[in-house]
C-alpha cells in the first residue's frame, strides 16, 4: 500500500439518508463548500432521480463547488442514469456513480433477477454511462455477501465497458476486518483488468467495524475509502472520514499512503454537519466529540501537563482545535470579531460580517464573555436562513407552577402583523400552540431537543425541534439566552423551511 489515498464523501447523500435527516439546497451546498475547503477528492453530491429537490441540490452543487469530483448516484437504469447526468453535467469534473445489487439475497428477493440479467445490466448501463461521461463509478451492493467468483465476473465486465472506479461495499455492515481485507486481496487477484480501475470500498457500521474494515481494504489495495462526516448514515451509519483521516495521519509509521485532506478543517466541518442535520455528536465520539481532547482525571492531567504527548496521541490542533481563547464581549470591536471568525474557519463577505456582528453584539448585551461556542452556534444560524415566510415580531409567556400557561405572539407574514394567544401544558407548548394559530396549520410536532451551547447561568440555549407534515419532516434551529425564543424561533424556522421545502419541490 502506496501513494494517492482518494477520499469519497457521500456526507450529502447516504448521510442525508439518515432517518430525521433532510438538508435544503442552501444546506447541502454550505456543507458541499466546507467539504471543498476539507480538500476531500470527492463529493457525492446526492441521488437525482430520488426527488426534484435532490436533483436541484446535486445542480447546484455541480454549477458552484470546484475542487472536488462531484459524484451522483444512480441505479443501473437508464432513466436514472439520465437524470443523474443532466445535474452533473455542469461539474468540471462530474462522475456519474452507477450501482446494482450482486448477492443472492437481493438478486432472488428485491430485484428478481438471474445472475446473467444482473451482469447484462451492469455491462449495458456501464457502457450508456460512459457514453454521457467519462468518469464512471460501479458498485456492487451487497458486495460482502455476494459469491466472490460471480463478484469477479461482473467486475471484469463493467471495467471492459468503462468504469473507472469499482466499489466494494458492506451493504450491511456484516462483515469483520480480516474477512473483508482478504476480499480485497482476492478481487485485487482474480479480476484480471483490475489494474484499469480504482478500487473502493463503502462500510457500513451495524456492527461497529465500519472504519475498521475500511482501513483493512486500505490495507489490501483498496485506493479509494467512502465515508461520511461524523459516520452519519443507514440505520448505524457509515465509517466516520475524521476517524479513518486521523487514524492515517496518526499512524503514518504503519499506513503508508496518503490523503489530501486538511485535517485542521475537520472539527469546523463535523461541526456544520452536526448542526445543519440536527445530529448531535456524542461526547465520547474519537476526534470531534466534546470529550476528545477533555482530562479530567488527576492522573491524566498531571501527565498532559507535563508531556501532551502521554495522553494526547494528536493534538488538538490538528483538527482545527484552538486551545486558547480571545475573550470576546460587548467591549470587543469588529476587528477582534472578524480574526475570530476566520480563526475558527468561517469565511463570509462584508455583509454577513455585519449581520453577524450585530447579532453578537445583540448577544454580548446579554452574556459577559462570548465563547467559540456561542460564536459558531450565531453563525451556524445566520449561514442556515432561508426566505421567511413568517417572521417573530414578540411574544409574551404568562406561566406558574398553579397558573395556566399563557403565550401571546405576534408574527410577521410580509406586510401583515398576526397576533394570536393560546393556552397549554407549559410556556413552550402554549406558544407553539399560540404560533399554529397564527400561521393557520396543524402542525405535528415529531422531536423537541434542548441544549446549553455554553455552561453557566447566562448560557446560549440551543433547541431543534422536527415537524411532520405529510410524512416529510422538517427540522428548525433557534438559539437564544432565553429557552422559550430559542424554542420559538425553532418552531417557526421549522414552518419557514417546510414552505420553502415545499415551494422548492413546486419548483416554485
Amino acid at each position: 500500500m502506496a501513494g494517492k489515498i482518494h477520499i469519497f464523501d457521500t456526507t450529502l447523500r447516504d448521510g442525508e439518508q439518515s432517518p430525521g435527516v433532510s438538508l435544503n439546497i442552501q444546506e447541502k451546498l454550505q456543507i458541499a463548500s466546507q467539504l471543498a475547503k476539507l480538500n476531500v477528492d470527492v463529493i457525492e453530491a446526492g441521488f437525482p432521480i430520488a426527488s426534484k429537490g435532490d436533483f436541484e441540490a446535486v445542480k447546484a452543487i455541480a454549477q458552484k463547488i470546484e475542487g472536488p469530483v462531484i459524484a451522483g448516484l444512480a441505479r443501473a437504469e437508464k432513466k436514472d442514469i439520465d437524470r443523474a447526468w443532466e445535474a452533473l453535467q455542469y461539474a468540471k469534473k462530474p462522475r456519474i456513480h452507477t450501482f446494482i445489487a450482486t448477492s443472492e439475497i437481493h438478486m432472488q428477493h428485491k430485484l428478481r433477477m438471474s445472475r446473467e440479467e444482473v451482469l447484462k445490466r451492469a455491462v449495458e448501463m456501464v457502457k450508456y454511462a460512459r457514453s454521457l461521461c467519462e468518469d464512471i463509478e460501479f458498485s456492487a451492493e451487497d458486495a460482502f455477501r455476494s459469491d466472490p467468483a460471480f463478484l469477479y465476473q461482473v467486475f471484469e465486465g463493467v471495467i471492459a465497458a468503462g468504469a473507472r472506479v469499482i466499489n466494494i461495499p458492506d451493504t450491511v455492515g456484516y462483515a469483520t476486518p480480516i474477512e473483508f481485507g482478504r476480499l480485497i486481496k482476492n478481487i485485487k487477484e482474480n479480476v484480471s483488468n483490475i489494474d484499469q480501475a480504482i478500487v473502493s470500498v463503502h462500510c457500513h457500521n451495524d456492527l461497529g467495524m465500519a472504519v475498521a474494515n475500511t482501513l483493512a481494504a486500505l490495507e489490501n489495495g483498496a485506493q479509494q475509502l467512502e465515508c461520511t462526516i461524523n459516520g452519519l448514515g443507514e440505520r448505524a451509519g457509515n465509517a466516520a472520514l475524521e476517524e479513518i483521516v486521523m487514524a492515517l495521519h496518526t499512524r503514518k509509521d504503519w499506513f503508508s499512503g496518503a490523503t489530501g485532506v486538511i485535517t485542521e478543517q475537520i472539527h469546523r466541518t463535523s461541526t456544520l454537519v452536526s448542526k445543519l442535520t440536527g445530529v448531535s455528536v456524542q461526547p465520547n465520539k474519537a476526534i470531534v466529540g466534546d470529550n476528545a481532547f477533555a482530562h479530567e482525571s488527576g492522573i491524566h492531567q498531571h501527565g498532559v501537563l507535563n508531556e501532551r504527548t502521554t495522553y494526547e496521541i494528536m493534538t488538538p490542533e490538528s483538527v482545527g482545535l484552538k486551545e486558547n481563547q480571545m475573550v470576546l464581549g460587548k467591549h470587543s470591536g469588529r476587528h477582534a470579531f472578524e480574526e475570530r471568525l476566520k480563526e475558527l474557519g468561517f469565511s463570509l463577505n462584508k455583509e454577513e460580517i455585519e449581520a453577524c456582528f450585530v447579532k453578537f453584539k445583540d448577544l454580548a448585551d446579554k452574556k459577559k464573555t462570548v465563547s467559540d461556542q456561542d460564536l459558531e452556534a450565531l453563525l451556524s444560524e445566520k449561514i442556515t436562513e432561508i426566505p421567511e415566510t413568517y417572521v417573530m415580531e414578540y411574544f409574551h409567556i404568562s406561566s406558574g407552577n398553579k397558573t395556566v400557561s399563557t403565550s401571546t405572539v405576534k408574527l410577521q407574514k410580509h406586510d401583515a402583523l398576526i397576533e394570536e394567544a393560546s393556552t397549554g401544558d407549559g410556556p413552550v407548548d402554549a406558544t407553539f400552540k399560540a404560533i399554529e394559530k397564527a400561521v393557520g396549520m396543524e402542525i405535528i410536532l415529531a422531536e423537541y431537543f434542548l441544549k446549553a451551547v455554553t455552561s453557566g447561568k447566562d448560557a446560549l440555549g440551543e433547541v431543534t425541534v422536527r415537524i411532520r407534515k405529510n410524512g416529510t419532516l422538517y427540522l428548525g434551529r433557534g438559539i437564544s439566552t432565553d429557552i422559550i425564543e430559542a424554542s420559538a424561533k425553532a418552531y417557526i424556522n421549522a414552518i419557514n423551511k417546510m414552505i420553502y421545502t415545499e415551494q422548492e419541490d413546486k419548483g416554485e
